[in-house]
């Protein structure tokens, strides 16, 4: 995981810009802390998006891959210099392909996956105590800044004004691969994450889909892709170890 500065938490809603104050429940964006890269490809990925870029970010896990852009696109949306209002975060788990079943809206079934990234975004920020980063989480989600959701809720939307993270891409077919992308409005840019080696797919049609994918974008000025690998795993101690020897051996 990138490095952090230390900072100091100021009032949450504090000096609200104009943007701030359209959403439901303002929220200052000095009360993100800083955050810098950790290895060459991190570093990368910082400076693609920066300049503006779709991305697709691929390779091994434990690298930072979605943390990097999550923590880029929450600079971007509460921003008051940008457009994006939003972050959308979509992605499929092949044994919930069917949570259209499930009780309740996209939400509520999307909860199955909320908990990694609601622990990056506490990482994100310096806060006194638990409680007050309950708060601010719940801010976040209220105001929309962040919002989850499964692919099957994304086909005949449009998105504007928006940053997409596709995360865990490898899961998804050619076919869901293109409804995203085609879903991307004005004022709107998208970036995916995942790791092909570690695809929940079983059929090779599906798990050959987002390999023709990658051949579409490689072809676009829009996009950067960026490949991580073992020496880009920053997760410490034996899960950097494990990650490490199953890699070598081709797992």
């Amino acid at each position: 995981m990138p490095r952090r500065k230390s900072s100091v938490a100021n009032n949450v809603g504090a000096g609200l810009t104009t943007k701030q104050l359209k959403r439901k429940k303002p929220l200052n964006a000095d009360l993100l802390t800083d955050i810098n890269p950790l290895t060459e490809n991190q570093i990368k990925l910082f400076d693609s998006y920066l300049d503006g870029k779709n991305l697709f970010a691929y390779g091994a896990a434990g690298t930072g891959k979605t943390f990097v852009v999550l923590y880029n696109a929450l600079k971007e949306v509460l921003s008051e210099d940008t457009p994006y209002r939003k972050i959308y975060i979509v992605r499929s788990l092949v044994s919930t392909r069917e949570i259209g079943f499930l009780p309740g809206d996209h939400e509520d079934k999307s909860s199955l996956y909320q908990i990694p990234y609601k622990n990056m975004v506490k990482y994100m920020f310096e806060l006194p105590s638990d409680s007050d980063f309950e708060m601010l989480y719940g801010n976040l989600k209220q105001q929309e800044t962040i919002s989850f959701w499964s692919t099957s809720f994304i086909r005949g939307t449009t998105i504007d004004d928006a940053i997409v993270i596709v995360d865990e891409c490898q899961n998804l077919n050619f076919h869901e691969l293109d409804s995203i992308i085609t879903r991307i409005g004005e004022n709107a840019k998208i970036m995916f994450c995942g790791d092909a080696s570690q695809s929940d797919l079983t059929k090779s049609n599906e798990r050959n889909g987002i390999l023709d994918f990658v051949r579409i974008i490689q072809q676009m000025d829009s996009f950067d892709l960026i490949e991580f690998g073992v020496e880009d795993i920053v997760r410490s101690g034996l899960v950097k170890e494990y990650l490490v020897h199953k890699l070598a051996m081709g797992f």
